[in-house]
């Protein structure tokens, strides 16, 4: 499947990497139809100030209510499922909320696509469904491990997106991005808490847990991964990882950011900023091999340039960020 020319539905379009994506599928020559939630101002997230909102078609909804993906899918021959609740921590305190949002609306995607006779569904799953690595690199055959509510939303709806493909034959892809960053992430994700605290005067940067490490990749770089993996006839009904196959630990981390920036800076380790012990995810490194074989992706963004790229971003929309809050 070429992805140029195609009507393609994008859940989660107002998001982070869902704005990415909305854009460069535009650029790509698909007709983009961004799946926005519904809120009275009729605010488009990261859509709102985009130079290419005027060439997508914006439909508000709720990826919780049936009818409503079904109005949106309508006429669409592809779907790129992002739709989801996002942050680990909230999902301590509401975990109802994960299991309605990530589990019944990625179900109300699929049944959707299924009676309409969509071509291909790329939802999107998490590297965190992995839990603390048993060994690396992180395969696709890798065991699933729920070490938060988060996870486990994600493992469910990822299971359930695989049946619908072996039970009723819906051309499925499941695509694992292990650590997103760049621009419009959210102040919850790792990198713009270090940043942003800097980049407001603060020496003293508090975080939680140092040790674990994480496989970090570019925005762009995961974009384009979903990309080459929805247009692969052979990933159908396949799990495939998105990573650079390089980690780092969230300490080094902190001092490559605070390098780059020319600053120096200690570490405060803050108790709310923890997660609890077994559920604390201590390695996540990619096995890129299958998207390799597939589709010849690699990651082509080095962590520097990211974050060189990403600090700036930031510098020039610091109004939008609160680091003296922590964002649960």
């Amino acid at each position: 499947m070429i992805l140029k020319d195609k009507k393609v539905l994008i859940t989660g379009a107002g998001g982070f990497i869902g704005s990415h994506l909305a854009e460069q599928l535009v650029n790509y020559g698909a007709s983009v139809k961004a799946f926005i939630r519904y809120n009275a101002r009729n605010q488009w997230g990261w859509l709102e100030t985009s130079p290419y909102k005027d060439q997508m078609e914006i439909y508000c909804g709720d990826i919780r209510d049936f009818d409503s993906v079904k109005a949106a899918l309508e006429g669409c021959e592809v779907v790129f499922h992002l739709a989801a609740l996002i942050g680990i921590p909230y999902s301590y305190r509401s975990p109802l909320a994960y299991i309605k949002t990530n589990i019944e609306g990625t179900y109300n995607v699929l049944q959707v696509a299924r009676d309409l006779g969509v071509e291909r569904v790329i939802h999107t799953s998490t590297s965190e469904v992995y839990g603390t690595a048993r060994y690396v690199p992180i395969n696709e055959d890798h065991p699933l491990q729920p070490q938060s509510p988060y996870s486990a939303s994600k493992i469910g709806a990822d299971n359930l997106a695989l049946s619908y493909h072996n039970s009723f034959q819906l051309p499925v892809i499941i695509s694992r991005p292990f650590n997103t960053y760049g621009p419009r992430q959210s102040a919850r994700a790792i990198i713009p808490t270090i940043i942003t605290q800097i980049l407001s005067g603060k020496r003293q940067i508090e975080l939680g847990n140092l040790s674990p490490t994480r496989d970090l990749n570019f925005v762009s770089d995961t974009v384009q991964g979903f990309i080459r993996i929805a247009e692969s006839e052979e990933a159908i009904g396949a799990v495939v990882n998105i990573g650079s196959g390089r980690e780092i630990s969230i300490g080094d981390l902190v001092h490559l950011i605070a390098g780059i920036l020319g600053t120096e800076i200690e570490i405060t380790q803050k108790g709310e900023r923890v997660r609890p012990d077994a559920s604390e995810v201590e390695r996540l490194l990619c096995d890129n091999t299958r998207i390799g074989r597939l589709t010849g992706w690699t990651s082509e963004i080095l962590l520097e340039e990211g974050l060189a790229k990403t600090i700036e971003w930031l510098k020039a929309n610091s109004n939008l960020y609160k680091p003296e809050i922590y964002n649960v």
